[in-house]
This record gives structure tokens, sequence and C-alpha cells, in this order.
């Protein structure tokens, strides 16, 4: 199992990176607006339509916080149409199943999940939204809200690469371009290669079959293909089908599973690279991929190791192993189960291959943890980079403080207004996760949602908050969250969640966007190398643990014990 295990994982990374510097190169081009003379020139009209000025001039750059008002209202109206489009469906064509319009409160939650990249589904796909819904409505906003993400990231990367600017870049010339030189040919090829793989892409009524005893089956038809490709590229996570990355028509080979996962990690790994080469030195890339890298492999080998254990309570149903099938594809096992668990919750990714009300407690936690912590190992499109920098900022702050040297990232001081912002921003989350999962306990239409008694029932609460406040959108599973109390207090965690730490990193960028560089003395902290990377690895851990090791001990911890006893 283990050499089996090392070597999934590491070919995983290995054709990641491979993939990823490439494209990595490619996005620092976009940062840098190095656009090929075609591309610019089919853009003159399009910009002259918007009235925004010629890209790449300051007369067409926005400050920080016009940049900030330009994807908030975008994201607004967006929620808006979503919304829409959800509630009147069923007046709407490519409806061949004639589905109803959703309730107002699941059309809620569903549209603020996908505008904020969470795609938390409170309903099934294929019972609950038409074509049209599926594709006008969630893929698009898969699109838009990956972009969002991107763009507000390529405005911190320039916020450390320029001097004395007072502009960030313009957020509607960065939306497009994310959408259609990044996220588009991406999808398109990702796409096709799923349906060479049996993903279905088609507009078919639904298929009534005959089974071989006798019976008939509805097989649901769509056009899965194109929205499996961008929620995993745009680690949105929405499936097509209520069971999403676990249906075989959406994930229907061992080698799809693979590719799966790698499009998840794809654009957050290469953001790194580009990270590195836009500010003139890639070793600062390559030490945040040596902090995720690391915390990755732990954490895939903790729930790898914990699911092969298994559960002493089933050591009785499984004569040679007690490893712990349930609730898992056997197309899959538990090894890529495991794998794929943690890498859609390091990321900000709800796909989900498995279902992980079923992992053991520990192999449940760890998915739990890697949200809980901001998603900034790889994470989410844009945010995982940006939420990451948050902790360097942090880290170097906090090492300068301790050795007496001067907190400075990149040449540029941090000081006071630069840290409160980065306190509000890593805050955000916590406090949402923790006061969303007390007031859902300390309530009758709380508790009534959950289905299994004792901690884990609590882990289950704990998990539905820990997922929306980060923008994850997987699901514990075992909640009943279809309700109007979950629906409204999840979609409220899920909105904050995501636009109460853009703000304050837009902040941050117009701050550190006004300083001028300094040359690095003996006086400065080095962000480069072992050193650095044990540093940084220690304050993620670290504010995990101060914030959220109290909740956990009352949910998988002490589940975990009850099961250590009990064997």
């Amino acid at each position: 199992m283990a050499t089996t295990a090392f070597l999934l994982i590491g070919s995983f990374l290995l054709v990641l990176f491979i993939l990823a510097k490439p494209l990595g190169n490619g996005i620092a081009r976009l940062i840098d607006s190095d656009i090929p003379r075609p591309l610019m020139a089919s853009e003159s009209l399009l910009w002259r339509l918007a009235g925004i000025k010629q890209p790449g001039k300051s007369a067409a750059e926005m400050n920080w916080q016009q940049y900030a008002l330009a994807i908030v209202l975008f994201n607004v109206l967006g929620f808006v149409l979503l919304f829409a489009i959800l509630m009147f469906q069923g007046s709407l064509p490519l409806n061949p199943q004639h589905f109803a319009g959703m309730s107002w409160d699941l059309a809620f939650n569903t549209a603020i999940s996908f505008v904020a990249n969470t795609n938390w589904q409170s309903y099934s796909g294929e019972n609950t939204l038409s074509y049209l819904s599926q594709m006008a409505g969630l893929t698009v906003q898969n699109f838009l809200s990956a972009s969002t993400g991107i763009a507000v990231v390529f405005a911190l990367i320039r916020a450390f690469s320029r001097h004395g600017s007072k502009t960030l870049g313009n957020a509607w010339v960065d939306i497009y371009r994310i959408t259609f030189y990044l996220l588009f040919p991406l999808a398109i090829v990702v796409a096709l290669f799923f349906v060479s793989q049996g993903v279905i892409q088609n507009f078919s009524d639904y298929l009534l079959v005959d089974n071989l005893d006798n019976t008939t089956q509805l097989l649901p038809m769509g056009p899965v293909a194109s929205q499996e490709a961008i929620k995993l590229l745009g680690t949105n996570g929405g499936g097509f089908f209520g069971s999403n990355s676990s249906h075989p028509f959406e994930n229907p080979t061992a080698l799809s599973n693979f590719v799966q996962m790698l499009a998840i990690f794809l654009i957050p790994t290469a953001l790194c690279f580009a990270f590195g080469r836009s500010v003139g030195d890639n070793k600062q890339g390559h030490t945040l991929l040596w902090v995720m890298g690391i915390i990755f492999v732990i954490a895939a080998i903790v729930v790898i190791k914990a699911e092969y254990v298994g559960n002493p309570f089933l050591s009785e149903l499984h004569a040679n192993s007690n490893a712990n099938m349930e609730g898992k594809e056997s197309r899959f096992g538990i090894l890529s189960s495991a794998l794929y668990a943690v890498v859609t919750t390091a990321a900000s990714c709800g796909a989900v291959n498995a279902m992980h009300d079923s992992f053991t407690a520990m192999g449940g936690m760890v998915p739990m943890w890697l949200m809980q912590i901001g998603e900034v190992v790889f994470g989410g499109v844009g945010s995982g980079l940006y939420g990451m920098l948050l902790f360097v900022l942090l880290a170097v702050f906090l090492a300068g403080l301790m050795i007496g040297r001067t907190p400075e990232y990149l040449g540029k001081k941090i000081e006071v207004r630069e840290m409160k912002m980065v306190a509000l921003a890593i805050l955000v989350t916590p406090t949402l996760v923790l006061l969303g999962t007390t007031i859902a306990l300390m309530t009758d239409a709380g508790r009534s949602g959950i289905l299994n008694p004792g901690a884990h029932g609590f882990s289950e609460v704990l998990y539905a908050f820990s997922s929306a406040a980060n923008n994850n959108g997987s699901a514990f599973a075992g909640l009943s969250a279809n309700t109007p109390f979950y629906n409204v207090l999840l979609a409220i965690a899920m909105f904050i969640g995501r636009f109460g730490v853009i703000l304050p990193v837009l902040a941050i960028a117009g701050s550190m966007a006004l300083k001028k560089s300094q040359a690095q003395s003996q006086a400065t902290l080095p962000t480069v190398g072992p050193l650095f990377i044990g540093l940084l690895i220690f304050t993620v851990l670290l504010i995990g643990a101060l914030t959220f090791v109290p909740a956990l001990a009352l949910g998988p911890i002490a589940e975990q014990l009850q099961i250590g006893f009990a064997g």
C-alpha cells in the first residue's frame, strides 16, 4: 500500500508541475499585459464599445477602490441574473424534463454559491435543473467566479511588482482576458478529453432503458462534459449530477479521475510560477510551492493511512482487511478516493468522488482542516495564492518582531495598516465557521437537520460551515441542508467568506503598490530557502491549530478517541 500510495502522489505532483510551469509563464504575460498584437487588435473594438481606454495605459487602470467596486458589482449582477434563471426555469426553454423553478431559498443559496465560487449544492442536479439552468446559469458562473478570483490575485501580484503606483490594472480587462485567453481554451481541451473517456455531452431527453432483471431505469442525459471541465479548472466543484464525480457519466475511468485531480490543481500551481516570474524572482514562487507541496503530501498520507486502517467496528465485515470502503466507488478504491478528497479540499473545489461522511474520523478531519486553514494549500484559482500570501505577510511580520529585523517582503515594508487588513482577511472565515456552527447547534431548525448523533453529527455541521465560509462546496453529507434555515445561513457565510476576504486583499494591494521597493540589507529577513519554508508552514499550522482545535476536539477528535477505545 505504502509504495503504491507514494508512487501515485509522486506521479501526480510530477505531471502537475510539468504542465503548470509553461502555463505559469503564459499567465505571467497576462499579468503584465504582454498580449500578442493580433489579440490586442481584436480587443480594440470591444474596449471602445465598453468605454475603456487603451489597456496598459494608466488612464485605463483602476485604483484598489475602483477595482474592488467593479469586482463586487460584477458579481452582484451575476447573482441577480442567476437567481432569476433558477426561479423561472420552468418557463424557459431547454427544459425537456419540464422541471419547475426552484424555491426562493434554494435559488438564493444556489445563486450565491455559484457566484462565490463555492458551488454548494443542496439539490440533485439531474432531478432539479434544466439544461438552460445548467449551461447559461451554472456553467457561465463557473467561468466568471473563477476569473474573479484570478483577477484579484493579478491585482495583488502587480502590487508587489510595481513601485509608487496608484493603480492595479483594469478589472474588466482582466476578467475578459482571463476568461477568454486562459479558462475558455483550457476548458475546451479538458472537455474534449472527458468526452473521449465517456463523459456525456448532449441535449437528449432522459432515456428509459430496460435492465437485465426486467426492470426499467431512467438515465439522465445532458451537456455534462462542458460543465465538468470548468467545474474542475475553476475549482468550482458543482457537478451536473447530485453524486458529482462519483457518477460514471461525470467520471467514468481511472484516467479521467487522475486528470480531474490534475485539473483542480493546474491553475493554482501555475499561478505560483507566474507570481515568481512577475515579481522578478522565481524562487519566491518556488518557496510557496514547497510549502503547499509539503502540507499536501502529509495530509494525503494521513488520510490514506486512516482509510486503510479503517474502523474497528466494521472489522467483522472484512475478513482480510479493516480497510474502509464504505461510501467509496469500487472503480477508484481507497487510494484514489482518499487522494481526491485531499485534492478537492486543499483546493477550493467541491468536487467529490466519495462520501466524506463515510470516511473515518481522522480521514474526515484532515479534509475539514484543509478548508479551515483558508484553503491555501494550492487552494482555489486565485484565492489559494492570495490566501497564502496573507500568511507570508503575517510570517514575515511576526519573525521581524521576534528577531528585531525589518518586516518587509519583496523590498516593501509591511506596516500596521497592512497587518490590520491581513488580520481581518484571515479572521473572516474562522468567525463565520464558528459562529455559524454555534447558531445551528443552538436552534431547533439547525439541530433538526443533523442525522447522526454525538460527535459525528457535530462534525457534519462544522464541515458544512467550513465548506461554505471557505468557498469549497463539498459536503460531509448526512446533514439535511435543503431547508430555509440552512439555505439562508450558508448563503450568508458563502458571500461574506468570499468578498470579506477579497476586499481586504485589494486594500493590501493598493497599499503595497504605493510603496517604493528598497534594496535588501543584512537586516532583511530572507523569504526563500528552508528556514522560511519552515517558518511559513509553522505559521499556517499555528493559526489553524489555535483557531479550530477546540471545535475539532468536539467532533472528529472525540469520535476518533471513541473508536480507539472501542477498538
